[in-house]
């Protein structure tokens, strides 16, 4: 892989320092099998900036840390501890046991902090601190049974996406970097007032139970494994109140450091495979382009119905 950002000659420790922030052993190994290191994969959030933050900034986090790269042992961490660096930025968020402190990422060098400590997933709520108690986003996360052809997954997409037309929403997709596709429904108040978590959690059951209804063979809204059998999973919990989804361009901590990445509808439609996007290929990919197909994500405000508030019970 060259993503190929200038990175500064090491320090007589061994450390580099990228955006400012100290990266030791910058040459230890995160994915074995692509020879993938902390200081490539520094790189490859650079060479991607301007496209991850937006997806990333001022958004409560979960954190995959896996210290000693891909394959060996991670764990998830969505709270602020000890060792946290000062680059990652901080936020109070009440729970039930008291206020708890969220790790945020408001700029590159909180990016940059996240390769120090062995993070290879980024997991944001839907939701900004600005206003944690709004989402701003539903997500659908359509999760195949094992064995599943991909083309019914892109077909299940499509189908969503016309759903949702029919109620007024725009959406996108993108792969998982696992088996699935996100299906992202942005939702900013234009005419209608703010939702909750609670209300939004049941817009979003809503849309799931009734696309189960139409295609009761092809999929299922309960995650029991029973029912998942032969049936893609329509999973909606991703819409509740501490929730997260991976975030667009974050790597997962899989074999081949596949990457979760923003798609087309076009190439959707045209079967595109999710293996052809890794911390390898998907700089490339952005340069490439030159814009983000979703690039109006962001900017796009549309907000849910009155009759479809109506029909889903808020």
């Amino acid at each position: 892989m060259d993503t190929d950002p200038e990175i500064p000659a090491p320090a007589s420790d061994g450390s580099i320092s990228v955006e400012g922030v100290r990266l030791t052993h910058p040459d230890r190994v995160l994915y074995p099998e692509q020879g993938i290191t902390k200081v490539m994969l520094a790189r490859y959030y650079v060479a991607i900036s301007d496209w991850i933050i937006p997806e990333v900034r001022n958004r409560p986090l979960s954190l995959v840390r896996c210290p000693d790269g891909e394959g060996k042992a991670c764990f998830y961490q969505k709270h602020v501890g000890v060792g946290i660096p000062d680059s990652i930025g901080r936020v109070e968020i009440a729970e039930k046991s008291g206020k708890r402190t969220y790790p945020v990422i408001e700029n590159l060098a909180g990016l940059i902090a996240t390769v120090q400590i062995g993070v290879l997933e980024l997991h944001p709520w839907g939701s900004t601190v600005p206003k944690l108690e709004t989402p701003d986003r539903i997500t659908f996360d359509l999760d195949p049974d094992i064995g599943l052809p991909w083309k019914l997954v892109t077909e299940a997409a499509i189908e969503m996406r016309e759903m949702l037309l029919g109620i007024g929403l725009r959406s996108f997709a993108k792969t998982t970097g696992g088996k699935g596709l996100h299906v992202v429904v942005p939702i900013a108040p234009k005419l209608a007032p703010d939702l909750d978590w609670d209300q939004v959690r049941e817009f979003s059951k809503w849309v799931a139970e009734r696309f189960v209804a139409a295609y009761p063979d092809r999929f299922t809204s309960n995650m029991a494994k029973r029912a998942r059998t032969g049936r893609i999973f329509i999973d909606y919990l991703r819409n509740s109140r501490g929730a997260t989804a991976i975030a667009a361009y974050s790597p997962r901590a899989r074999q081949d450091a596949p990457v979760a990445t923003p798609l087309s509808w076009e190439e959707v439609e045209n079967g595109v495979k999710p293996d052809r996007f890794t911390i390898a290929t998907v700089p490339e990919r952005l340069a490439g382009f030159g814009s983000d197909p979703w690039a109006g994500m962001l900017t796009l405000r549309q907000s849910i119905s009155a009759k479809a508030r109506r029909d889903a019970g808020i």
